[in-house]
């Protein structure tokens, strides 16, 4: 089955009561049984819901994975890997990461004596360096939040295999529509379904999916036991929004596309970051793994201090200066400020984030009115 199919048909049978075609919100925190523990599979819906099992079984398939666990956030999915560990243990992850990824990962679980190793991953083989008898997981993130870089997901899985290593992709920024890391060798891919699969800026949700039964269930009990599980008509409003997942990521790129290359050339901005153009570092690993090169486009304002980028960011009319991204609507954000608030100045400026620069979430407006937009706010 193609991906769009996937996107419209996966886990959604007509309902077996009525013959509804879309999928009922199943409203409800406990089912009958017919004696104790005699039930129709479903006891209580923090442990699971008709309307999130078939958003999960979706997601799965649109990962090209047996299992999916839908959680209340992309925190929540992160939280229930990391509980995977234990003290002593070590994981590897990328110096670019998401600035609530790298808070979780310094400020809680560093906190119970797991270490962590922020690496510069474009070469994997810096992987090896860092490996030893309390090594377990490798986190990465491609393309990264915000600087785009491209990490090459095969190349890690191989070294993660050969070491015996879990290897969690985070897959937010690209969408199950331009990557699939399950198909390069992933252990787990990790999604903040609040971003491109929810799509509309009106859900908060994350997902992991994985092949592995013995580490679904392990997941699936510490979903369970800890209750981060999202409610069913958070749910119903993802299945319904993956439903446009294809065109709306179709849309994304031909837009991001138009924007980046006119960002490129504009005297206002030093360097962008967007892994399509050639001269991009990891563009021909981004070229390999990925269909296209998303929507997603970071700059830096040349010459500019903090308040005159804050002057920029706050001067867009129809790119709207907010957290997240990925909805239909276009968005700014300034990590420094909003969503990378939380990495030590030298810990974020050392890999690029510095105060002049702005992230672009590209939506799917007619992109005349975007280029207008950007023309206006940079002069």
């Amino acid at each position: 089955m193609k991906f769009a199919t996937k996107a419209i048909h996966a886990g959604q049978e007509p309902d077996p009561t009525t013959g509804a075609v879309m999928t009922p919100i199943y409203q409800t925190s406990t089912y009958w049984q017919r004696e104790p523990g005699d039930n129709k599979g479903y006891e209580y819906s923090r442990g699971t819901n008709p309307t999130r099992k078939a958003l999960e079984d979706c997601l799965a398939a649109l990962e090209n994975a047996k299992y999916g666990l839908a959680f209340s956030s992309g925190m929540g999915a992160t939280d229930a890997v990391m509980k995977l560990l234990a003290p002593g243990d070590e994981v590897i992850t990328g110096n670019d990461l998401y600035g609530g990824s790298y808070r979780i990962f310094t400020k809680i679980y560093a906190n119970y004596g797991i270490k962590f190793h922020f690496l510069d991953l474009s070469n994997p083989e810096i992987i090896r360096q860092y490996t030893n008898e309390k090594t377990k997981l490798v986190w990465i993130e491609t393309p990264t939040n915000p600087t785009m870089q491209v990490v090459d997901i095969e190349a890690i899985a191989k070294i993660s295999k050969e070491k015996n290593l879990m290897l969690v992709v985070d897959n937010t920024f690209a969408s199950p529509y331009l990557q699939n890391p399950m198909d390069l060798g992933a252990t787990i891919v990790m999604h903040s379904v609040t971003k491109y699969i929810g799509g509309h800026s009106d859900v908060v949700m994350g997902a992991l999916m994985m092949n592995d039964e013995d580490l679904y269930k392990r997941l699936w009990f510490i979903y369970n036991a800890c209750g981060a599980t999202p409610g069913p008509m958070d749910s119903f409003l993802v299945l319904r929004g993956i439903k446009t997942l294809h065109l709306r990521m179709k849309a994304h790129c031909e837009n991001g596309r138009i924007i980046a290359e006119f960002l490129k050339t504009h005297p206002r901005v030093d360097k962008i970051y967007w892994p399509g153009f050639t001269d991009h570092p990891n563009h021909e690993i981004a070229k390999k793994q990925m269909r296209d090169f998303g929507g997603m486009i970071s700059i830096t304002l040349k010459g500019a201090d903090l308040k005159e980028t804050f002057r920029v960011a706050g001067s867009f009319k129809v790119f709207t200066l907010a957290e997240s991204l990925g909805g239909v609507e276009s968005l700014m954000n300034h990590p420094v400020s909003m969503t990378h608030g939380s990495i030590p100045k030298e810990v974020r400026e050392a890999v690029g984030v510095t105060d002049n620069l702005l992230r672009l979430s590209v939506g799917v407006e007619d992109v005349e009115d975007l280029l207008d937009d950007l023309k206006q706010a940079l002069s």
